[in-house]
């Protein structure tokens, strides 16, 4: 071992976490795209040596002061440069700390204060800036060009004595009269419900939710999405920590305690540098001040934040009509059911839609929930539901709602269901303008694309459809025709065991529902794991009973298996009820490609029965 003076640069991502739920496979090949693009050019070129990675961020050693800034400061500015045309909740930013100390290097690794006590500071570091200790920044002096902020003394972990830190200020903070990037983020955690009856419990989430929602029309600030936070429901943990891994500044949590009419919220405005809490405060209404209540407590945020509305949107108040509570528990129930895909739950969910449009009968949302379920329904389980009475029902939302993203959406999916592939595109388009993080707008855009045969657009929206919902497994698991059409056999791989873990997840969730089940087994049936394959699609088979509909996602698993006739017996019932997009679909899918030249198929395909 050898002892000596050195510079340690520790970094490390901000909302590693957050990230690697929302989509781990692209995380990582983000990762790794700066490591080799940016992060290892700049320490090589300051002469400085990547002691090690550590999966989120990388210590190295430098030779100087100097040098270990300079190179530091051109990392976060080609980062925020990298970072320019990403979308804020996919951005890789880090933080970095520096200090100059006693370092004990042993076989390559380095250890001791000097290397612990950079450690230390980088979590004081802001998102996308660098912290020094201060006998670090006094070694530089007046002699750079550079702009430090005192952070005072600072206590740290295992260090007896407080530690002087300093902030750099980099060129792009300079010209920024706001807030430091990253300073401005929120992460509303899951309401919890008080009131011990378990029905209340989609109240409480709605809660969560809407004020997600509310949030995110503030300009400058970065609020976590719904799946993100809600990964942390039912878990108690240290309140630092579960900042540092959704990646903010700041927490809003709270509770509900609903008793026949009356309400009583509590919430908590949290610092999550230090766990302290900037405010709190009980509310005690009844239940129809509900929404009234939400843009209250939103205010008071806003106020404590000090930050603009988006000069663009309404104030934070005018916001579309506040639906029935009732009908709101009704529309989340459904829209849990839907995504479950079989016809049972599909029906089920239209009816939990309906139920909410029947208590409230100006709640768009509900209607664009009704138009999903029978779009769903007509493309592929035969419902006798005209295509004109589902685009009814999508234009009843965009009349109530004319900037509700889901409405077109579902009109999207609708047009598409009959058909007019013009139409549908500008409806999905319009939905995905309006909010670039509506999951159906990517997950039906995508889909869209994929019968279209535009693999690189499908790639794009599926992708970007698994990172805004990160239970979804359908998207992850649809990426595999996908990328294996466009050569990206590596990428296709890591998106098919996500895929299945999520599959796995759902399943454990919700044991009786078999769309996973059906949609693994053909996509490992196309990647030649037969027998994995027929396991899973066994297990789908037994879920789905004899009475069900025919589902085009087992055929697709036969044909994979090579089990030919039984993939076409399947099919045929399929087409007898499938729409005209669903029929595109099959005509486009790669997974029908080993039985696209069978005389069969082709009959079956221009409507003649064998």
């Amino acid at each position: 071992m050898e002892r000596r003076l050195s510079v340690i640069m520790v970094a490390d991502v901000v909302g590693f976490s957050r990230l690697m739920r929302a989509n781990e496979v692209g995380t990582l090949r983000d990762l790794k795209k700066h490591e080799s693009g940016l992060l290892e050019v700049k320490i090589d070129e300051y002469s400085g040596r990547v002691v090690k990675w550590t999966g989120d961020g990388f210590v190295a050693e430098f030779p100087s002061v100097f040098s270990a800034t300079r190179c530091a400061a051109e990392i976060q500015t080609g980062m925020a440069h990298r970072n320019r045309q990403i979308p804020q909740d996919r951005r890789v930013v880090f933080r970095i700390g520096i200090n100059a100390g006693d370092v004990i290097h042993d076989d390559g690794d380095v250890f001791g204060d000097g290397v612990n006590l950079a450690a230390r500071i980088e979590a004081f570091a802001k998102p996308g800036g660098v912290a020094l200790t201060g006998p670090t920044r006094d070694q530089i002096g007046d002699r750079a060009d550079w702009v430090f902020e005192d952070a005072g003394d600072q206590v740290l972990k295992n260090f007896d004595q407080p530690v002087r830190l300093f902030h750099l200020k980099l060129d792009s903070e300079r010209d920024s009269p706001g807030e430091i990037a990253g300073q401005s983020s929120i992460a509303v955690l899951p309401f919890v419900n008080m009131s011990g009856d378990a029905d209340q419990e989609f109240f409480a989430d709605g809660m969560t939710e809407d004020l997600i929602t509310d949030l995110s029309k503030i300009s400058s600030l970065f609020v976590v999405g719904r799946h993100s936070v809600f990964a942390h429901k039912g878990r108690s943990g240290n309140l630092i920590q579960i900042a540092r891994e959704l990646g903010v500044r700041y927490l809003l949590e709270g509770s509900v305690r609903k008793s026949g009419e009356r309400i009583r919220i509590t919430a908590q405005f949290i610092d999550g540098a230090t766990g302290g809490h900037l405010w709190a405060e009980r509310y005690d209404r009844d239940l129809n001040d509900i929404f009234a209540l939400q843009d209250e407590i939103s205010g008071a945020i806003v106020t404590q934040l000090k930050l603009k509305l988006r000069a663009q949107g309404a104030e934070l108040s005018a916001k579309p009509r506040a639906p029935h509570p009732e009908a709101y528990s009704k529309y989340l129930k459904g829209r849990q059911l839907y995504h479950l895909r079989t016809a049972r739950f599909i029906a089920e969910a239209q009816e939990m839609f309906q139920d909410a449009v029947d208590l409230d009968p100006g709640f768009a949302q509900a209607y664009a929930g009704i138009a999903d379920c029978l779009s769903w329904t007509k493309s592929w389980f035969g419902s006798p539901v005209s295509i004109e009475a589902i685009l009814e029902t999508a234009n009843k939302a965009i009349e109530l709602q004319p900037e509700l993203a889901e409405a077109h959406a579902a009109k999207g999916l609708a047009l598409q269901s009959g058909g007019r592939s013009a139409e549908a595109h500008a409806s999905l388009q319009r939905a995905l303008d309006i909010d670039p993080v509506c999951y159906e707008a990517h997950y039906y855009f995508a889909r869209y694309c994929l019968a279209h045969r535009d693999h690189e657009t499908a790639a794009k929206h599926f992708i970007r459809a698994l990172e805004i919902r990160p239970d979804d497994y359908r998207s992850p698991l649809l990426l595999d025709a996908v990328l294996k059409r466009l050569g990206r056999q590596s990428e296709q791989k890591e998106y098919l065991q996500l895929g299945l873990r999520r599959a796995e997840s759902m399943l454990a969730v919700f044991p009786d529902v078999s769309d996973p089940l059906e949609l693994g087994a053909s996509v490992l049936a196309a990647a030649g794991e037969k027998e994995l394959a027929r396991k899973w699609l066994e297990r789908g088979l037994l879920l789905q009973g004899d009475a069900a509909p025919p589902k085009y996602n087992i055929a697709c698993a036969y044909v994979g298996l090579g089990e030919l006739d039984l993939a076409l017996d399947v099919l045929e019932r399929v087409l007898m009820q499938a729409g005209p997009d669903a029929k595109q679909w099959i005509m486009a899918d790669p997974d029908m490609d080993p039985i696209r030249d069978h005389p069969r198929f082709q009959d079956l395909i221009d409507g003649r029965s064998s």
